[in-house]
Formats: C-alpha cells, sequence, structure tokens
C-alpha cells in the first residue's frame, strides 16, 4: 500500500465533501484546498500554488432535479478543464479525477461494465462526467488519471442511500422483498485508498479506473442489511420490479425507481492487475458505518 507521504505536495477540491472528507483523512497533513463553488473560483484556481503538487479533483455538480444543462457544463468540465490547464502550466506532477460509472450507462445486463466499454451517459450529470473525461484525455504534458465510481456506502452518505436509510428507519412494511437485482457499490474509505494509489502509481497514468467491491449486492439484501443494522425487524414483502417502476412511474418517480430495481455492475478487476488494488470494505459494515453516522446525526 502507497504511503501517501510519498506524494508530496498535494491540492484536493471537493474536500469538505462525503469523499473529500475520507481523502484528506487518508493524506494526513495540511493538503491544499481549492473551492470551485464560489463566485471567486477563477481567482482561486489562478492563485494556487501547483509545484510539483499532485491535484485530486472530487467536486462536482452531482443529481439535481431540474438544474439545467449549463449549469452541469460549467461546474463538471469548464471548471475541470480550467483547473487541469492551471495546473499544467503551475507544474502539478499528476491530476486525479474523481469520474463516475454512469459515464458506462445506467444498466448492465448480464455482464459488468469494464473500463474498455464504450461510453452511453444517459443524464446531464454522467453526461458532464464524460466530456470532462474528454478535455482531460485533450490536454497534454500532465499526468492524468480518471477514476470512476458507482454507489459509495459509508458514515455521511447523502442522495438515494440516504432517503433509503431513511425509508428503512419506519415500522413500515417495504415492498423490496423480491428485488434481484446486482448492484455494485465500494466504501468511500476503499475508494479513498485508490485515489492514493492511482496518484503515486506510474502505470496508472493515462488509465480509467474502475472502482467497485467484487461483490454486487440486490436492493432486496441492502435494505433487509439497513434495517439488521437499524435493529428493526426484516418486514420486506415482494413485488415484482415491473410493478414497482409502473407504480412509480404514476407518481412521476420512475427513474428514481429504477435504481433500486435494475442493475448496475462494475468490473473493477483491472484496478487489481495495475494497482494491486482491492476493495476490502464489505457490505454488512459498509452499512454499519452509515447507520452509526446516521443515528449520531439525528441524535
Amino acid at each position: 500500500m502507497t504511503s501517501p507521504d510519498s506524494l508530496g505536495r498535494t491540492c484536493v477540491t471537493g474536500a469538505s465533501g462525503f469523499v473529500g472528507r475520507a481523502l484528506l483523512a487518508r493524506l494526513g497533513g495540511e493538503p491544499g484546498r481549492l473551492r470551485l463553488s464560489g463566485a471567486d473560483w477563477e481567482e482561486q484556481v489562478r492563485r494556487a500554488d501547483f509545484r510539483d503538487a499532485t491535484v485530486f479533483h472530487l467536486a462536482a455538480r452531482v443529481h439535481e432535479g431540474g438544474a439545467p444543462n449549463d449549469a452541469f457544463t460549467r461546474d463538471n468540465v469548464a471548471k475541470t478543464e480550467a483547473l487541469a490547464r492551471a495546473a499544467r502550466a503551475g507544474g502539478a506532477r499528476r491530476f486525479v479525477f474523481l469520474s463516475t460509472i454512469k459515464v458506462n450507462g445506467e444498466e448492465t445486463r448480464g455482464k459488468p461494465f469494464d473500463a474498455a466499454d464504450p461510453a452511453h451517459p444517459e443524464d446531464a450529470y454522467a453526461r458532464s462526467k464524460w466530456e470532462a473525461e474528454r478535455a482531460l484525455a485533450a490536454i497534454g504534458g500532465l499526468e492524468c488519471v480518471i477514476v470512476r465510481s458507482p454507489l459509495v456506502f459509508g458514515p455521511g452518505a447523502k442522495g438515494n442511500l440516504r432517503s433509503l436509510l431513511a425509508l428503512a428507519d419506519t415500522p413500515w412494511p417495504l415492498p423490496f422483498g423480491a428485488i434481484d437485482n446486482r448492484r455494485s457499490f465500494v466504501h468511500v474509505d476503499d475508494l479513498a485508498r485508490l485515489l492514493v494509489e492511482c496518484a503515486s502509481r506510474p502505470q496508472a497514468v493515462g488509465q480509467t479506473i474502475l472502482a467497485a467491491y467484487r461483490e454486487p449486492a440486490s436492493t432486496t439484501r441492502i435494505v433487509a442489511g439497513m434495517r439488521r443494522s437499524l435493529g428493526r425487524p426484516r418486514r420486506l414483502f415482494g413485488v415484482p420490479a415491473r410493478a414497482l417502476e409502473g407504480l412509480a412511474g404514476l407518481a412521476g418517480a420512475s427513474e428514481k425507481m429504477r435504481r433500486m430495481t435494475r442493475s448496475l455492475e462494475v468490473d473493477s478487476t483491472g484496478a487489481g492487475r495495475l494497482l494491486a488494488w482491492t476493495a476490502q470494505v464489505a457490505l454488512a459494515p459498509a452499512i454499519d458505518d452509515m447507520v452509526a453516522a446516521y443515528r449520531e446525526a439525528r441524535s
């Protein structure tokens, strides 16, 4: 395992976010931080000292209902390209970009996604990440590594996972007892460890690395695990996935339900071959971490 000390100076965007906090804990010391969400982001980038630095670019506009396409283009494409060009001009040693498995697509059918598969982004967020990846590929003179991540578990997880956890923390019977899908995930600490490996290993340069725990999990197993960790009865009954999707469609939530009923599986063996990295945190402890933080926040 690579020691973070071997990276020398580091610079992190998105340091206050879910993955950013885990990365800072692994890096230790005092990494430089760039905040790209403010009106002065261009000035921050211009003034940053990139000399011999490893840049971790985690900041992004994520899924937001109603956000216009140009907001994703501005925050996820233009800012990425501007940061990378400034890093190159300032003498940075490497640029590690956190992308998403959604660049590959929203669903797998029998075969997991791997890094060689063609891109098939389906929403504004995924398209902006794919455009950012292509922008980085066009910038010469800077060592770049792209990491595509699936669903990230761990303390402080938000979005759909946080909503699902809140739903599991109710006494109600839930209709998720018969969803036999395959969803890949990764614990935030394993993802942070992979980012460090990508920043240090020479064989990572120019590569697109997919992160995932080796065994996918069904939505049924995830919800059952949440209720186990919460100390609640399982209380799951089976409704066919297509019926759940149809009912969700009546409420305008078909896309959200498909993320729970369909498969999205990732082949991360390439990270093992290239970097000797494998995800170590399994589903049960990953859920336990998330539940512990959820309870602490509620108290």
